[in-house]
C-alpha cells in the first residue's frame, strides 16, 4: 500500500435500485487494489460499504470496467454497476451511446431517456461448461431440490421459480446454494415468482456478497431462465426488493433498463489507507 498510503483515494458512491457500489475512476492514475483494501472498503461499519466495487480504467472502447465483490473476489460482470457508470460517462462526455469493455466482453450502453439507462449484457451462456457447472447436465433443470435453472451472464446463476418469494429463507438457502458442489466457481442465487404476464418478483443472494436489494446480472439470468421455461416471453418486468428493472432478451443480447443514482463523491483518507 506504500504508493497510495501517502495520499487520499477519491471514489464515488452509486446505486442501482439499492444495489450499491463504490466506484473508483482510475483512468488518469492506475490504482492498486489489493484484497485487503477491497475488503476494508466493503466494511459498512469501519469502511464505506458496498455490494460491489467497480474500477473505471482506460480501454479499447470508452472505458474498461473491473468488478470486485465484498469478500475481495472478482466478478466478470455487474449489470447495475455498469448502468451506474454508463450514466456517469453519459454526463461526462455528452454521449448517448457507449462501448464498454469488461472481463465478460464488450458491453454497449444507451441513454434510454427519462433518467433511465440501458445496457446490453451480451448473450447468456446456456451450456453447462460455459456457466460453468461441475459436469455435463441439462441446465434447464438442475439435479437440486427445486429443479433450478442454470445460466451464465459472465458470472454463474442459479434460478429457482417458487410460488411465494417472501416465504423463502433467503439467507439460509442463498448461502447453501452459493457453495453447492455443482458450481465450482460458486453461484449467484435467485428466487422468482410469476405475478402476472411477463412480470416477475425476484429476490437475490449474490456470490461473495449475500442478500442484495437488486442485481442486474441476476435479473438478466432470471429473465432468460423464465423465457426458457416458457413462463414468460423474452421481454419482462422484474420487481426486486429495491425497485424495478426491465429486461429484454433480444437477438443481439440481453438488454437491461432501469434507474441509477450517483449519491456522493468523497475520498478515503491517508489514515484509513495507512492502516492496511
Amino acid at each position: 500500500m506504500e504508493n497510495i498510503a501517502q495520499t487520499s483515494l477519491p471514489f464515488m458512491k452509486m446505486h442501482g435500485l439499492g444495489n450499491d457500489f463504490v466506484v473508483v475512476d482510475a483512468r488518469a492514475n492506475p490504482v492498486p487494489l489489493p484484497s485487503a483494501l477491497v475488503i476494508a472498503i466493503a466494511d459498512r461499519h469501519k469502511g464505506v460499504g458496498y455490494d460491489q466495487l467497480a474500477v473505471i480504467e482506460n480501454g479499447t472502447g470508452d472505458a474498461h470496467l473491473v468488478f470486485y465483490n465484498a469478500d475481495g473476489s472478482t466478478s466478470a460482470a455487474c449489470g447495475n454497476a455498469t448502468r451506474c457508470i454508463a450514466r456517469y460517462l453519459f454526463e461526462e462526455t455528452g454521449k448517448d451511446r457507449l462501448h464498454l469493455t469488461t472481463d465478460r466482453g464488450d458491453l454497449y450502453a444507451v441513454d434510454a431517456g427519462n433518467g433511465l439507462t440501458s445496457v446490453n449484457m451480451g448473450q447468456p451462456q446456456l451450456r453447462w461448461d460455459e456457466i460453468p457447472l461441475a459436469y455435463e447436465m441439462d441446465t434447464l433443470e438442475l439435479p437440486i431440490d427445486g429443479a433450478p435453472v442454470a445460466t451464465g451472464m459472465g458470472n454463474p446463476h442459479c434460478t429457482f421459480f417458487v410460488g411465494d418469494v417472501g416465504a423463502v429463507d433467503l439467507a439460509a438457502r442463498g448461502a447453501e446454494i452459493e457453495h453447492h458442489p455443482l458450481y465450482p466457481q460458486r453461484t449467484n442465487v435467485q428466487f422468482a415468482q410469476l405475478v402476472g404476464p411477463d412480470h416477475l418478483r425476484m429476490r437475490v443472494w449474490e456470490r461473495g456478497v449475500g442478500i442484495t436489494l437488486a442485481s442486474g446480472s441476476s435479473s438478466c439470468a432470471t429473465a432468460v431462465a423464465a423465457a426458457r421455461r416458457g413462463l414468460t416471453g423474452r421481454k419482462v418486468r422484474i420487481d426486486l426488493d429495491g425497485g424495478t428493472l426491465w429486461v429484454d432478451w433480444r437477438d443481439d443480447g440481453v438488454w437491461m433498463t432501469g434507474e441509477t443514482m450517483h449519491v456522493f463523491t468523497a475520498e478515503l483518507t491517508p489514515q484509513f489507507l495507512a492502516q492496511l
